[in-house]
Formats: structure tokens, C-alpha cells, sequence
């Protein structure tokens, strides 16, 4: 079965597809890929695994056409975000 292991950065996206038997887990997947060794400074020790949206232990099996997506770390609150930016367009105004 084919499923696809996605790790996106601010700036562009890192997409690996891998072929896996059936009843693999998340972790089978993130080893195939050999993702970390695509991107420099990805601990997937350290880093939330999901799978289409959802957060999942890796132990989760996958199913054909799974997306295992891995996240980054918020560089900031999204409230604090938005206040930022608002307070930015107040100034320009």
C-alpha cells in the first residue's frame, strides 16, 4: 500500500511517498521515508506525529492513501499572532 509522509516549512514542503504493507504503523512509515535525513534539524523524536489532521500515536496502522503528516512547533501563540497583527495595521493607519 501507498501512503505519504509530509513535513512542512515555512518556506516549501518536504513530500516522500512510500510503499508499505499492510497492517504497517505511522513509525514504519516515518522510516521509510528517511524524512529526517531530508531535512536538516527534524527530530521525530521530538515532534508530533498526525495523520490527515488527527494526532496519532505511532503506533496507529495506516491505511492505503494515509497522509502521516509531521508538525512543527508553534514559533508563536496564534492569539498573539493576530494581536500582533493588528496592532501592526493600526500603526499603518
Amino acid at each position: 500500500m501507498s501512503v505519504e509522509v509530509v513535513y512542512a516549512l515555512p518556506d516549501r514542503h518536504v513530500s516522500v511517498e512510500v510503499e508499505l504493507v499492510h497492517g504497517a504503523t505511522v513509525e514504519d512509515a516515518l522510516v521509510r521515508s528517511e524524512i529526517e535525513g531530508l531535512v536538516e534539524g527534524l527530530d521525530l523524536s521530538r515532534s508530533v506525529i498526525g495523520v490527515f489532521g488527527d494526532v496519532v500515536k505511532l503506533d496507529r496502522v495506516l491505511a492505503p492513501g494515509d497522509r502521516v503528516e509531521i508538525y512543527r512547533a508553534l514559533t508563536m501563540d496564534p492569539r498573539e499572532a493576530r494581536r500582533q497583527r493588528v496592532h501592526d495595521e493600526r500603526k499603518q493607519d
